[in-house]
């Protein structure tokens, strides 16, 4: 027992180092992507103390190197599922009893050995089955998920401390329980920060989860659960299990101790998931948490006022960075008629510098997307593109999967605001113009706001605070992120907390105290230090 009211070590956000030639961590970094590429790993499934590697091999590939294989991972069969839950129930008392400073610790722990000597293992590893460049890689995998570990521990220790008042002779507290059962983590392959995020924000408040990995982020998963387990993560609070979704949530959904999904990926899954968990209320012992974020078209829109350099400078990295395989990457852009001939000039002229290729060559700006599923859906936009009326193809254009996924940045220009490239989510390096008439800005935020389903993000670009004023008003409820001057991606925890409305998710914010939140179920406990003894009140006296 701890006598003490512990405060943590000051949280700030973790430095993002920067990779020039002659660095040390260039160095460490190039020596660890020849390590990772000279032999081949088995990675195993983490289920309670069990670590498993028997079934079906799977090859990992980079998806800018498809002649290469990685490693190997297994698939998960339904036994693998019930064997994660049965470890998630069996850790979970233990786990909800330890004490929150020690929980606090060992993520903390974990922060601190990503940040030092796993960050090169970290980097390389989402480098190499993600296809990121290491600046991608560092923002991501190292600098976002040290800071989601450090600050949702502090964010618990806000939640811990918010107590309601007490009368005379009595004693009132808030107890922040974890839910009752277990939390399923279904993440996404863009981002190794979300993927070991959304399993270790439940689990720092006493939850105990099955993770289930994106198949093409498995390489960086597994380095995920080593730093976790190194850091003093006791077995069997997170498992990691290597399974379809279909089979996953055959076996989850129709558990009684289902007690909350967390969520990023695709619209159309996740309103598959919530419904399924919605027929199955009766099965459960209470009502699950549903925490999802999920697709975003999500736009820039220009005034005339506004700096051409700074938002060409906002379209090549909100769009293309990272192949666009960002949900919240710019997607779709409303360009006023007197800005498009520069806009249009100066953007081509950017993207014919890109370098494009493996992210080993640090080089490289432009690297592959992840796999051949998407490479033929955002393939065959483009292939449409060429034949429709409505639109030209100003950049870009050409792809070819004949070594790896690779697509050029794609910039298309449209007549039509309504076209099928202003509305749906690629998930790929395709950005999508349209320019209106300088006098119609109003109007073209209207048209901007009842276009999409979707709510992630957005940026509006303009020198007159009129403007930006009209955009904020008018675009409220278009973006739960929404910058100003500034291009529409890059959130930084405890910054900018993530996460959209509308058909992008619940808006629950990764990365603040907003999301930590869903996963503890308060208890109020009132003490009374002179309980009455009589039951008759003052009132009932006679005159």
């Amino acid at each position: 027992m701890s006598n003490a009211i512990f405060q943590l070590p000051a949280i700030k956000n973790e430095p993002v180092l920067q990779y020039a030639p002659g660095s040390p961590e260039r160095a460490t970094l190039k020596a660890t992507l020849r390590e990772l590429k000279s032999k081949q790993l088995d990675i195993p499934m983490f289920i309670g103390d069990k670590r498993i590697f028997e079934g079906e091999r799977v090859a990992i590939r980079p998806p800018h190197e498809l002649s290469h294989i990685l490693g190997y991972h297994t698939r998960a069969t339904a036994e693998h599922v019930q064997m994660a839950i049965d470890a998630a129930l069996k850790a979970k008392p233990a786990w909800e009893n330890m004490p929150w400073q020690d929980r606090a610790a060992i993520f903390l722990k974990a922060a601190d050995l990503l940040g030092g000597p796993y960050r090169a293992k970290m980097n390389a590893a989402t480098m190499l089955c993600q296809s990121k460049n290491v600046f991608q890689a560092e923002i991501d995998c190292v600098a976002e998920l040290c800071d989601f570990y450090r600050f949702n521990a502090l964010f618990m220790t806000e939640i811990y401390q918010q107590q309601p008042l007490s009368a005379a002779l009595t004693w009132n507290r808030m107890e922040y329980r974890p839910l009752e059962g277990f939390i399923f983590a279904l993440t996404p392959f863009n981002f190794t920060s979300i993927a070991g995020n959304l399993p270790a924000a439940p689990a720092i408040v006493g939850n105990t989860v099955v993770w289930k990995p994106a198949e093409n982020q498995i390489y960086s998963a597994a380095v995920i659960m080593e730093v976790l387990l190194e850091a003093g993560l006791p077995e069997g609070v997170i498992n990691l299990v290597y399974v379809s979704g279909p089979l996953a949530g055959q076996v989850i959904f129709e558990h009684p101790d289902f007690a909350g999904l967390h969520f990023t990926g695709s619209t159309g899954t996740f309103q598959h998931l919530y419904s399924t968990i919605a027929k199955n209320l009766p099965k459960y012992k209470g009502y699950p948490r549903i925490v999802g974020e999920t697709g975003g078209k999500d736009f820039v829109i220009a005034h005339p006022s506004a700096d051409v350099q700074a938002l060409v400078t906002a379209l090549a990295r909100g769009a293309f960075e990272y192949q666009g395989q960002k949900c919240s990457a710019a997607s779709r852009a409303y360009i006023p008629s007197s800005l498009w001939p520069q806009v249009k000039q100066d953007l081509s002229a950017t993207l014919s510098t890109f370098k494009v290729g493996s992210p080993e060559d640090f080089r490289n700006f432009f690297n592959a997307v992840i796999d051949e599923k998407a490479f033929d859906k955002i393939t065959s936009y483009i292939a449409a593109a060429k034949e429709d009326k409505e639109v030209e193809i100003i950049s870009g254009g050409k792809y070819d999967k004949t070594h790896g996924y690779f697509i050029d940045p794609t910039v298309i220009l449209t007549t039509n605001p309504k076209h099928v490239l202003m509305e749906e989510e690629l998930f790929g390096p395709v950005l999508t113009v349209y320019v209106y008439e300088d006098e119609h800005y109003q109007e073209t935020l209207n048209l901007l706001n009842e276009t999409s389903p979707f709510g992630l993000t957005g940026a509006v670009f303009a020198k007159d605070r009129k403007a930006i004023i009209e955009a904020e008003q008018t675009l409220r409820h278009a973006a739960g992120n929404f910058y100003i001057n500034d291009k529409p991606t890059g959130a930084v925890v405890g910054q900018q907390p993530f996460g959209g409305a509308r058909a992008s998710g619940t808006n629950d914010k990764a990365g603040s105290v907003w999301n930590i939140l869903r996963w503890v179920s308060p208890r109020s406990i009132k003490e009374n230090f002179n309980p009455p003894t009589d039951y008759r009140y003052p009132f009932m006296a006679e005159e």
